[in-house]
């Protein structure tokens, strides 16, 4: 039997090396998110201010991040991701060079916030997620799973890299080779991503209901109250995530443990969380975005729940361990269930604009943290605060899988998916029965 022309392009040699591309251009892009986080000392000593101003231009680059990703998005949906990545590749490798040039510190603010956080690094993560979304259907899960593992590989590499070139030449001259660095490897890399997106891929892969997709309403709702409400589980999701991943090492300090565990600590979260996101791939292939989604939320849940009686090195080890497990596949879900309801002129504005709400909650729960922290004295408080966001997150994910199903088992047959077919299986015994 002969493949239709769609699902042999989507499935082509070309389709995986777009997928290694993007892979590579994320963890480039990543130098822009971890860069400042390994300067900020000396960005403190440079202009004789104190660490709360020191730490506003971190902040300023994952702002603009989360809102670069939807212009970038927009971008990349009328013209194709490649004229948003060498956008971005000239303005990340300029901001690095102004940030290394500045001679105050709102000029290295602006670099960051700007060119940096807005128009550099967000242009390698949002349209890069929608891209390969529109190039993969049967494994869409896998291969987006692999794209956005690009953030943690460019957590795990440039930190090491960036501290060995502050050491070696000081944070100016560092921060001006990574933006040459950046802007003769981005370019090139670009020009591979030329070809846009085939007509007539279908919008769904075999674990979406092909009946619950619709250009004007996804789940029989508005297509922008179903993008809000993704929004505002991604939130959600992101507050009860930051709270360890934020405040890990000032919580081993806080214990007596010291930095360093900490460090390792949320090293091993990182690295974890990489095989969570392949894991967390291959089963969204099997169960669809939202029943994957539900699962992350509810196993992050247990992990929180874990940091409360555990205090000991090892439990604490052993928790952060499996933190990093049950949470780093989540966010990937978000953008395969945009992909999975949405129509593909709009992914790459939806996706850019849920992915920002999942970064406006990191920044709101890693700030939130630190405010409960200061308010009682404690970080108990702080994980009961992350405990009641990811409940929040799960009753939204809920409701929408409950809407997903009670839409399948409404279609008058099965559309061949495998939760279409649960329904469908699940609706004959109910009927039977009855």
């Amino acid at each position: 039997m002969q493949a239709t022309p769609g699902v042999q392009e989507e499935e082509s040699a070309y389709a995986w090396l777009r997928l290694l591309v993007s892979l590579t251009l994320m963890t480039i892009g990543g130098s822009g998110m971890y860069a400042i986080t390994v300067v900020l000392p000396r960005i403190q000593q440079e202009f004789a201010v104190g660490r709360s101003e020191a730490s506003f231009p971190y902040a300023m680059t994952l702002v603009g991040f989360g809102i670069g990703g939807i212009l970038m998005g927009k971008l990349a949906d009328r013209f194709g991701v490649m004229v948003p990545v060498l956008l971005g590749g000239v303005a990340l490798g300029g901001g690095f060079l102004m940030a290394g040039s500045a001679s105050s510190l709102w000029q290295f603010n602006l670099a960051q916030g700007v060119l940096i956080g807005a128009l550099g690094s967000s242009a390698t993560f949002a349209p890069l997620v929608a891209d390969t979304s529109q190039w993969f259907t049967r494994r869409r899960g896998i291969a987006l799973a692999i794209c956005m593992s690009g953030n943690y590989v460019a957590g795990a590499v440039w930190p090491p890299v960036v501290q060995h070139l502050v050491e070696l030449w000081g944070w100016r001259e560092a921060y001006r080779g990574i933006g040459i660095f950046c802007m003769v490897s981005i370019l090139p890399l670009a020009l591979v991503l030329k070809r846009r997106r085939p007509e007539g891929l279908p919008a769904t892969g075999s674990a979406a209901p092909s009946t619950h997709v619709s250009s004007d309403r996804p789940l029989n709702l508005n297509p922008h109250f179903f993008t809000v409400l993704l929004s505002v589980a991604g939130l959600a999701c992101c507050v009860a995530m930051s709270m360890p991943q934020v405040h890990i090492v000032a919580y081993c300090m806080d214990l007596g443990f010291g930095a360093t565990q900490g460090a390792q600590m949320l090293s091993l979260m990182l690295g974890a969380g990489i095989v969570s996101r392949l894991v967390s791939g291959w089963l969204s292939d099997h169960l669809g975005g939202l029943m994957t989604l539900l699962l992350g939320s509810f196993l992050q849940l247990v992990a929180l729940l874990l940091f409360l009686p555990f205090k000991g090195l090892v439990p604490l080890y052993v928790i952060s361990g499996l933190f990093g497990l049950f949470q780093g596949g989540i966010v990937p879900c978000y953008a395969l269930i945009v992909r999975e309801y949405s129509p593909s002129g709009q992914v790459g504005t939806r996706v850019g604009t849920v992915l920002m709400a999942t970064l406006f909650g990191m920044a709101l729960g890693g700030w939130m943290s630190g405010a409960i922290f200061d308010w009682t004295g404690s970080y108990q408080a702080a994980f009961l605060n992350g405990i009641a966001f990811n409940l929040l997150n799960a009753v939204v994910v809920a409701w929408l899988l409950r809407r997903a199903w009670r839409l399948a088992l409404a279609s008058p047959s099965p559309d061949g998916s495998r939760l279409g077919a649960i329904a469908h299986r699940m609706n004959a015994r109910f009927q039977r029965n009855n």
